[in-house]
């Protein structure tokens, strides 16, 4: 595959925040792709879009960005307000497509992610994953862009598996 890294002359991503009735198996096939989640996590993944498909953003919590590049969409954030917060935002989703990872698409996701938390007003962003071995890419991922540990939580998922949540002041 060429280089297709936004700034080196390639086609430009371009982002989409309406979800589409193809973004089920888009979002199925993404996660899937990845090789990190179980089957139970890919159906929590597809159910968020069909929540939000059936109720709306608002009302469901789930917001979409999804990355596009020549008409094809290859990654996605799900992400929304924490109820009962003033101003405080959780990512619940990010993935990439492996065909396109190494591209700085999921930086830039991130990117306009955080832009769409400030539009809303928000003002601190939450973020939670595994502390596992295979999630070491992860975790370098948000720390590198400037989210910082905030907690551990000992065998929050299952025995042996830490949950760590990130955060980010805006």
């Amino acid at each position: 595959m060429k280089n297709n890294s936004p700034g080196h002359g390639q086609p430009k991503i371009s982002f989409r925040t309406t979800v589409r009735l193809d973004d089920c198996d888009t979002v199925q096939e993404i996660i899937e792709a990845t090789g990190y989640f179980t089957p139970a996590e890919v159906g929590v993944a597809v159910e968020l879009v069909q929540d939000n498909m059936t109720k709306g953003a608002a009302d469901s919590g789930y917001y979409f960005i999804f990355a596009e590049l020549e008409g094809r969409t290859v990654g996605y954030v799900c992400y929304g307000p924490i109820p009962c917060t003033v101003s405080s935002h959780n990512l619940y989703w990010i993935a990439v497509h492996p065909d396109f990872q190494r591209l700085g698409l999921g930086k830039s996701l991130m990117r306009e992610f955080e832009k769409q938390v400030k539009a809303a007003h928000g003002t601190r962003i939450y973020i939670d994953t595994s502390y596992k071995t295979q999630y070491e890419d992860t975790r370098a991922f948000y720390q590198s862009l400037g989210y910082e540990l905030d907690a551990l939580l000992k065998d929050f998922y299952a025995p042996g598996d830490d949950k760590v949540i990130y955060r980010k002041l805006l």
